[in-house]
């Protein structure tokens, strides 16, 4: 049996996350994970993580306060351990049904077989307009 690739274990994120299986997603990341999203101040589903429970909470605060409306990852670059993902995703505030429409950047790096660095670069701007309003 072939070892799994960093870039099909990071691929592997998404359907679950999809499905609602938190879980099952937080399982992909190792025990201690270097977290990172930039946003404002008083954004709720942005907690402090370092470990895969802080990942599965990151995962509910998500589902609860954001609606994933559309995915479209249009490049995964991967060398060695790490793996880049550039796409465009849109979601719905659930508070405020304002839309968030971002193109994003996700770094990640994956050692063991288990995710080890989630880095998010997003429009905050638009995260704190969706969330916050003008």
């Amino acid at each position: 049996m072939t070892a799994e690739s960093p870039a099909q274990t990071v691929q592997r994120l998404f359907p679950l996350l999809a499905e609602g299986k938190s879980a099952e997603a937080a399982a992909l990341f190792a025990d201690s994970v270097s977290f990172s999203i930039p946003h404002p101040p008083g954004i709720p589903w942005v907690p402090e993580v370092d470990s895969a429970e802080g990942m599965r909470t990151f995962f509910d605060l998500l589902q609860t306060h954001v609606q994933a409306k559309e995915l479209d990852l249009g490049q995964v670059i991967a060398e060695g351990d790490d793996v880049v993902l550039i796409g465009r995703m849109v979601s719905e505030v659930k508070k405020t049904g304002r839309c968030i429409d971002t193109a994003f950047a996700l770094h990640t790096t994956v050692r063991g077989g288990r995710i080890t660095r989630y880095h998010l670069y997003e429009d905050s701007y638009a995260v704190a307009r969706a969330y916050f309003g003008d």
